[in-house]
């Protein structure tokens, strides 16, 4: 006879219910990178999903495994351009966990918010060991769902005294910037063009939803010193948007040669960025295998692709949290 066993789903409501701090965010997604960079996890490939083109979207799918935690997962992942049409996220998403010693499955979590809240904290703990040392003014183009972790974040680890953002819908780049000046409790400008969001900001981040590749960011505007973290689905860098970085800094090397998708995808493709020249990955930083800023004066660039463990590990967090809490609905399984 089979062992009973009981499958916990975690609802988008409940997620808000958890109400995790910024503090819970970051030292999750820490912990999933340090072990990272220990070899004590496994990431595999992500693969993608074009339904049909028409929709302008697709999926990803993402596997990976966490020791130290002892747990394995899956996201899936949907990317749809048009959603805002809809009043939809552009991205939904589900987290399956499971026991990796037995494979028995723990969870079903929506990934929606994980999602934006790993993503932006990748960046915010990329920025922790990489940033200058004093950093007072952020630059941030893009407004989905990624971008306002990305800001929180940041503003959490550095107080930012200059804050600036732009996307390309008035609509959409004007409701960001109240929201976040609500939030954070200061003031955040809302520029009308690229250059006047990043030119000469301490950190610049790109989250960009182009269609097509444009070279919309240019390298002119990154100063010495700084950290930029361009993410974006296509590229919208110059081609010597990498020759000015001092270091270049990845989250997995491995992701960065999957898909048709990312900032330095042409690079990568023509043998511009190689393994060999770039500095490391951010979870060899975080586990002490590998420096992270040694200067000021050091121009970095941080690109990062998204971790499944990243969303194993912030899932597991909230099904921890959730357990303490008496969140969620118990399903039986077995």
């Amino acid at each position: 006879m089979i062992t009973k066993i009981d499958l916990r789903y975690l609802s988008g409501p409940d997620i808000d219910a958890l109400e995790l701090t910024c503090d819970e965010i970051l030292d999750a997604i820490e912990v999933s990178l340090a072990a990272q960079g220990r070899d004590e996890t496994v990431v595999e490939p992500r693969m993608h999903l074009v339904a049909d083109t028409q929709f302008r979207g697709h999926f990803n799918v993402l596997r990976g495994y966490i020791a130290p935690l002892g747990v394995a997962g899956v996201k899936v992942v949907s990317d749809y351009i048009d959603n805002w049409q809809l009043d939809l996220p552009s991205e939904m998403a589900l987290v399956n966990l499971f026991d990796a010693r037995t494979g028995v499955p723990k969870a079903v979590v929506d990934a929606t918010a994980i999602t934006e809240m790993r993503t932006g904290a990748v960046t915010a703990v990329g920025a922790k060991y990489l940033a200058p040392s004093k950093p007072k003014r952020l630059g941030h183009i893009g407004a989905r769902g990624t971008a306002y972790w990305n800001v929180r974040l940041l503003d959490h680890l550095f107080d930012f005294e200059d804050i600036r953002i732009h996307s390309r819908r008035p609509e959409s780049r004007d409701a960001f910037g109240r929201r976040l000046s609500e939030d954070l409790g200061k003031e955040v400008i809302v520029t009308e063009d690229w250059q006047s969001c990043l030119d000469g900001a301490d950190i610049l981040v790109e989250a960009s939803r182009l269609d097509t590749t444009q070279p919309l960011f240019k390298t002119s505007w990154v100063k010495p010193g700084a950290l930029v973290i361009p993410y974006g689905t296509v590229s919208a860098v110059e081609d010597d948007f990498t020759d000015i970085m001092d270091k270049i800094v990845v989250d997995d090397w491995g992701q960065c040669l999957i898909g048709p998708f990312g900032c330095l995808r042409r690079h990568i493709d023509s043998g511009k960025v190689t393994h060999d020249t770039i500095h490391g990955e951010l979870g060899q930083i975080c586990a002490g295998m590998k420096p992270g800023r040694e200067s000021d004066d050091e121009t970095i660039l941080l690109w990062h692709r998204g971790l499944s463990t990243s969303d194993i590990a912030l899932a597991h967090a909230m099904l921890e949290k959730a357990d303490r809490m008496e969140l969620g609905l118990t399903l039986p399984y077995a």
